[in-house]
C-alpha cells in the first residue's frame, strides 16, 4: 500500500521543534534549499562552544572477537535494505528496523561467521576537549563524537520540560563487527540504533562504503546527517513513537512497511531539523547541505536495490525512495520545526496511537 504524499509511504505523526542561535541574516524556510550546486564536499564548521563529550562514547575499534552468527541488528539507513526476510525478524525482534538487511542476509546464505566480542572492552578514543578545527578528514573518530555531542545537545534542549525529558544514548564505534542489545552487529548492517540498549551503532568505514558502493559524494555534513538520523531513532524511542509503530505493524501485518518506512523518513526529518540548528548557528554552508541531500538520496530504497539487484520493488520498501527521504531531510531543514515532520499522517486512529509532537 503507498503512502500518503510520497510514492511509496504513508506519512507518520510528527515529533519535534526547533531552537538556537542565529547568525547574521542567513537564508531560512524555502530560501535555504533554493539554487542548491553541488561543488567540493565542504567541511561543518565547528567553534570553541562545540565540545566533544567522550563520556557517551564507547571506543570499541580493535577489540578481539571470536565467530558466532550475525543476530538480529537494527536501525540504521538500510545501505543494502529490502529484504523480507530479515524485515519480519527485525519487526519481530521489536527492534528500529533501519539496518542494512540484505547484505545481512547475504551473510546468514553464505552462512558467514561474524563477531561476538570475547571480553567487552573499552578503548579510549580520546575525542573530549574543543571541536574548533576538526573535521571528518583530519580526525574522523572525534568528528563523529562532536557531531554526535552536538546532535544530543541539540534534543536535551528540545525535549527539556517535556515528559521524562531528553537522556542520552552510547555511540559505540566499532570495525567490523561487535554485540549490541539487538543481537551482533558487523559492518554490513550499517550504522544503527538499538532500542533494547538505547544506543548507536557504528563502523566508521560505512562512510567510504557509501562513496565507493552508492557514489555518494561524502562530506561532513554527509556523515553528521547519518548520525542525526540515528539518533533521531533515539527521539522516537523516547517519545514513544517507535514503540507504537511497532504495535500497529503487529495489528495490521499488511502495514508493515509503509510503517517503516514513515518511521525511517521522520527520522530523516528529524535530522534535518538539527541541521537547520547547525545552518543557524553558522557550523554548516548551502554547499555542505547539498551534501547531505546527496547521501539521503544514496540510501533510498530504490537506488539500493538498483544497484544490489538490478530492479526496483517498491512494494518492499522500508525506508522510503531517494526522493522521499530527500523530501523529509528537506522539510526538517526549511522549517527547523519537529512538528513539521508528520510523515505518518495517516488515519485520527493511527494518529492517536502514534501520537504527535
Amino acid at each position: 500500500m503507498e503512502q500518503g504524499g510520497d510514492q511509496e509511504h504513508q506519512d507518520v505523526s510528527a515529533e519535534r521543534s526547533t531552537h538556537v542561535a542565529v547568525a547574521p541574516r542567513r537564508r531560512t524556510g524555502a530560501c535555504l534549499l533554493s539554487g542548491l550546486s553541488v561543488g567540493h564536499p565542504g567541511i561543518v564548521q565547528f567553534d570553541d562552544s562545540d565540545r566533544a563529550d567522550e563520556s557517551q562514547v564507547e571506543d570499541r575499534r580493535g577489540a578481539g572477537f571470536s565467530g558466532g552468527r550475525v543476530g538480529v541488528g537494527v536501525g540504521g539507513l538500510g545501505l543494502v535494505g529490502g529484504a523480507i526476510y530479515l524485515v519480519l525478524q527485525l519487526l519481530a525482534s521489536g527492534g528500529n528496523q533501519t539496518a542494512g538487511e540484505i547484505g545481512r542476509v547475504i551473510q546468514h546464505s553464505r552462512g558467514v561467521q561474524v563477531a561476538r566480542e570475547t571480553q567487552p572492552s573499552r578503548l579510549p578514543v580520546g575525542p573530549s576537549g574543543t571541536c574548533k578545527g576538526i573535521d571528518s578528514k583530519n580526525d574522523p573518530a572525534k568528528f563523529v563524537v562532536c557531531v554526535e555531542s552536538n546532535v544530543q545537545a541539540f534534543w536535551h534542549r528540545q525535549l527539556s520540560g517535556r515528559g521524562s525529558g531528553y537522556h542520552p544514548s552510547k555511540l559505540v564505534l566499532f570495525s567490523d563487527a561487535t554485540y549490541s542489545g539487538c543481537g551482533t552487529a558487523s559492518a554490513e548492517t550499517g550504522p544503527f540504533y538499538c532500542p533494547p540498549d538505547e544506543k548507536v551503532y557504528l563502523d566508521l568505514g560505512f562512510f567510504r562504503e557509501l562513496q565507493r558502493r552508492f557514489n555518494a559524494r561524502g562530506g561532513d555534513f554527509a556523515e553528521a546527517y547519518v548520525i542525526a538520523h540515528e539518533y533521531g531513532h533515539h527521539v522516537q524511542d523516547l517519545l514513544g513513537t517507535e514503540r507504537h509503530v511497532r504495535a500497529l505493524q503487529q495489528a495490521h501485518p499488511s502495514q508493515r512497511g509503509p510503517l517503516s518506512v514513515s518511521l525511517e523518513l521522520q527520522a530523516d526529518c528529524f535530522a534535518g531539523v538539527w541541521g537547520h540548528a547547525a545552518y543557524d548557528q553558522g557550523k554548516v554552508s548551502r554547499t555542505e547541505i547539498a551534501d547531505a541531500l546527496d547521501a539521503a538520496a544514496a540510501v533510498g530504497d530504490d537506488r539500493i536495490q538498483r544497484a544490489t539487484r538490478g530492479r526496483v520493488s517498491p512494494e518492499t520498501f522500508t525506508h522510503g525512495s531517494s526522493a522521499s527521504r530527500q523530501k523529509w531531510f528537506a522539510i526538517g531543514m526549511q522549517t527547523g520545526d519537529p512538528a513539521a515532520c508528520d510523515t505518518f499522517g495517516a488515519s485520527t486512529r493511527q494518529r492517536q496511537q502514534i501520537g504527535e509532537w
